[in-house]
């Protein structure tokens, strides 16, 4: 990649989406595994046609889309249907993942993935920024949130890479179980850094 790549990772619950919307406001392009998953089972899509074939109509609304929800629920109450998901999806979210990230046009880039440290990710970026909270507050939020029964939140949870191995990889830490107004600075100072990361890697060409 030519520009800076700056992974954002952390935990469901942890609030990557509120920390990528503030980055978003400073002009920096946003590369998100969660949207382009989403883009990729978009209706019309084969892999939505495959999802449908799989798991039955019952996995679509009466608008042809998918209910993330229901398909959550089946994939991690059954890790061999959540084996044949990944086998279909990870290919084209790779695919489009590269795409995306060729085509940066801001100073620096970030890639929002949940997966980055568990999943090989980290390779395609140049630090990993981790917005870190406690395990109790990703359930409690997600909980809220997504009104999902607090078995299947852990399930999700015990998924992804621990918080201690999330932390351990990480370049940068951000605290976001502090108070939401100071969020705003903290994301400044941070991308003032990667500013001067951009600087120097343009400047080393």
């Amino acid at each position: 990649m030519s520009k800076v790549i700056i992974g954002l990772s952390g935990g469901i619950g942890s609030g990557k989406t509120a920390v990528s919307d503030r980055f978003a406001e400073k002009g920096i392009d946003v590369i998100d595994a969660d949207v382009i998953a989403r883009v990729v089972v978009e209706p019309g899509t084969e892999a939505l046609t495959k999802i449908r074939e799989h798991f039955g109509d019952g996995i679509l609304d009466s608008d042809g889309q998918l209910r993330r929800a229901e398909l959550r629920k089946r994939i991690f109450s059954n890790p061999d249907e959540k084996q044949w998901l990944e086998a279909l999806l990870h290919p084209l979210i790779a695919e489009e993942t590269l795409r995306q990230l060729g085509n940066i046009q801001s100073a620096y880039g970030l890639y929002v993935s949940p997966l980055l440290v568990e999943g090989g990710q980290k390779a395609l970026c140049d630090r990993l920024l981790v917005v870190d909270v406690p395990e109790a507050v990703q359930l409690e939020r997600t909980m809220a949130r997504d009104d999902n029964e607090r078995a299947q939140v852990e399930r999700i949870m015990a998924s992804q890479a621990s918080r201690e191995q999330r932390l351990a990889a990480a370049d940068d830490i951000l605290d976001n179980s502090q108070a939401i107004d100071t969020l705003d600075a903290r994301v400044e100072e941070l991308h003032r850094k990667y500013l001067q990361l951009a600087q120097e890697k343009a400047n080393r060409g």
